[in-house]
């Protein structure tokens, strides 16, 4: 087979194309991207940054998930505070998503302590929160009906109250028992508690983020990584052209945008949809990573 594989990469060898022969790096970069040194500014601020992960071990019956969060709180001294669950989850299709949202949970309840208890100036998240808010229902399961038509201000006002009390964990399985959300049709199997849980994540989440918004002053979102081309409208993500033919440090062309007008959210519609938030690109270090800087909120050059 690793023959017939050598064979169709010389055969298609015409079709690659270095990017440099198809564009003007020079004419693209011009007004989009600027050479600037930044300098390191020592002014007392209390600073904190934030990130989860998560993993999985699959046996034959189950899957064995630990998931996790972590902030580290600089004021001066190093801090930290975490958050962290370990969970038996059956096989089921959308495990990574499933897995993703607790991830999401555990990591704006850290944060939110964080900015709570320590009362930092600044507080960096991985990721990207506009990209959140651009799916905000799962893809991995169709939402019950059960759920849907429970979808109120009851259901919002617990997870409220829930989410008030306590600080650290999941709070939706709680709600899901107490409200007797989880409807079970004859001979369904068991996984379809997951469904349930999908969702109601998906929930928590949204209503977290509302919240950790009402700082938003606060928050500086940072990605290594991005799929965005809004920039240069080029074939690759505007952040690898960046990193192809940039150097030094800097800073791009800043651009503002809002969550997509058709993008429909179970609650907080209208908050969601009034942010503007402030995308750009830097390098911090000549030679270094660029990396993807969003704020939610509307910021001036």
């Amino acid at each position: 087979m690793l023959n017939s594989l050598y064979e169709k990469a010389i055969a298609k060898r015409g079709f690659i194309h270095d990017i440099d022969s198809q564009t003007d790096v020079e004419s693209q970069l011009e007004y989009k991207w600027f050479n600037r040194d930044i300098l390191e500014i020592d002014n007392g601020f209390s600073i904190a940054a934030g990130d989860g992960s998560f993993n999985k071990k699959k046996f034959l019956t189950t899957n064995f998930c630990a998931v996790g969060a972590e902030s580290i709180i600089y004021d001066g001294k190093i801090k930290k505070i975490d958050d962290s669950d370990i969970f038996d989850i059956p096989h089921v299709s959308f495990l990574d998503e499933l897995l993703s949202n607790y991830m999401a949970i555990y990591e704006l309840k850290c944060a939110l302590r964080t900015i709570k208890e320590y009362n930092v100036d600044y507080y960096m998240i991985d990721g990207s929160i506009l990209g959140d808010l651009q799916n905000p229902f799962p893809r991995g399961a169709k939402l019950p009906s059960k759920l849907k038509n429970n979808l109120d201000d009851i259901l919002l006002k617990e997870f409220e109250r829930r989410l008030n009390i306590k600080k650290y964990g999941l709070i939706f399985p709680e709600i899901r028992d107490s409200l007797n959300l989880v409807e079970f049709p004859k001979n369904e199997n068991s996984n379809k508690i997951e469904e349930y849980n999908l969702h109601l994540a998906s929930i928590e989440k949204i209503i977290l983020l509302k919240e950790i918004l009402q700082f938003r002053k606060k928050i500086i979102s940072i990605s290594k990584t991005s799929s965005d081309n809004d920039l240069f409208h080029w074939n690759i993500p505007d952040i690898a052209f960046l990193d192809k033919f940039t150097e030094k440090q800097g800073i791009s062309l800043i651009k503002h945008k809002t969550v997509y007008k058709k993008t429909a959210f179970p609650y907080f519609n209208d908050f969601f949809k009034s942010i503007t938030f402030t995308i750009f690109y830097i390098r911090l270090q000549d030679n270094k990573n660029v990396l993807k800087v969003e704020l939610p909120y509307k910021a001036s050059k």
